[in-house]
């Protein structure tokens, strides 16, 4: 057992020590990013049309709705147009359409509800000349809130329908 617990120790000195508490190790020396790149996980320079963090960022990647709904508001069109828009510029890009509902409800009937909002804005894509093969849909129901609280505020932000784009894989 003293054995066993030796080697566990030793391997987690050795995967310990390779490990780099060196938070600049790419950049310049400065704790700053270099010049050219950008701190914000790989999806380019925001102000950058082409660029993911610029849709992400300046278009929008999500579109909210109502309560127990799957109908696009006003508000969801103007992004989807904006989306559609991108994805036109951008022919490079697929996305996928990712369906979400609040915790209230079922399991079954959140997942049903997170598939209707993203055929919502698949559809709508689809309408504003998207290819229908650059565009996958997805529900997670109520699985992946991005707000955890039982309240409007917090729920608002789960009923929705998330666009995240993938390059390359078109077909």
């Amino acid at each position: 057992m003293a054995y066993l617990n030796k080697a566990l120790l030793l391997t987690a000195a050795i995967a310990l020590g390779a490990c780099s508490t060196d938070a600049d190790r790419f950049g310049d020396g400065s704790g700053t990013p270099a010049a050219g790149q950008f701190d914000n996980g790989g999806l380019g320079d925001p102000n950058d049309p082409t660029s993911l963090a610029y849709f992400q960022q300046t278009v929008g990647d999500r579109v909210l709705f109502v309560v127990d709904q799957s109908t696009l508001t006003p508000q969801a069109m103007v992004t989807l147009d904006e989306q559609a828009s991108w994805l036109a510029n951008n022919p490079e890009f697929t996305a996928i359409i990712e369906g979400h509902a609040d915790e209230r409800g079922t399991r079954e009937y959140n997942l049903a509800l997170g598939a209707r909002r993203a055929s919502a804005a698949q559809d709508y894509l689809v309408s504003r000349g998207v290819a229908p093969g650059r565009l996958r849909t997805v529900t997670y129901g109520k699985e992946r809130p991005l707000e955890i609280c039982s309240d409007e505020a917090c729920y608002s932000q789960n009923r929705r329908a998330v666009t995240v784009l993938t390059a390359g894989l078109t077909g």
